[in-house]
């Protein structure tokens, strides 16, 4: 008889701060056993809250084999950066699995669909049809309202809320506390300032805030906002 390994082995990639909540997070959800870490700036044997950094992506084949990898996820908090880090571990391994990850207290609406590689913290609310892309990060207590779309690689912090039909590009930040209303468009690679009020829609490639927002100036994809 075959033995089949039931435990969901993964490994998380980049060992900052983000790694550290997602490990919370994961160790919550209870779905996922964390093998190790994989980061390019840290010498492997280093324990980042308890889990062994393994090497990069130079094991990462290794890895998959060794612990029977059921997938991973990009701890990483700069949008831009984590689209780049998928690029090349798909580059590495091109059909490797993301997982997404949820805190046990998210609220999840009917109709929701999640993509992979995501993190839902603590407290997020997304609610009925709404649709969330790939790597996405949700931040705690953020709110996404019925109807609504984030594409890939985007991030929300902790306390945005939105209103319904919201429509949130590719690899754009909302930042801490800002607030969209109701129908409103924000496009790729769009940096939304902490405490803004979006009450117009906002062009790709935009750095937008205030109350309401106004677009301060444009911006260029991979620039810098954390």
């Amino acid at each position: 008889m075959v033995k089949v390994n039931r435990v969901k082995n993964i490994v998380l990639f980049g060992a900052s701060d983000q790694c550290r909540h997602t490990i919370d997070i994961i160790e919550q959800e209870g779905q996922y056993t964390i093998a190790g870490i994989l980061d390019m700036h840290k010498e492997p044997g280093t324990l980042i809250d308890g889990y062994p950094v393994l090497g990069y992506l130079d094991v990462l084949t290794d890895c998959i084999a060794r612990f029977q990898l059921a997938g991973g996820i990009i701890a990483i908090g700069d949008n831009f950066i984590r689209r780049k880090v998928a690029h090349e571990i798909n580059d590495v391994v091109p059909d490797f699995s993301f997982v997404t990850t949820i805190h046990p207290s998210a609220i999840i609406g009917k109709q929701v669909s999640i993509g992979a590689g995501c993190t839902i913290m603590e407290g997020v609310i997304l609610n009925n049809n709404c649709t969330i892309g790939s790597h996405c990060n949700l931040w705690t207590r953020s709110s996404l309202d019925h109807d609504s779309t984030i594409r890939d690689f985007s991030s929300f912090s902790p306390g945005v809320i939105t209103g319904g039909r919201v429509s949130i590009g590719e690899c754009t930040v909302i930042g801490i506390g800002a607030s969209i209303l109701h129908y409103r468009t924000i496009g790729d690679h769009c940096v939304i300032g902490g405490g803004s009020l979006v009450n117009k829609n906002i062009p790709d490639y935009s750095l937008a805030w205030g109350v309401p927002a106004r677009v301060i100036r444009e911006r260029t994809a991979g620039e810098k906002y954390l």
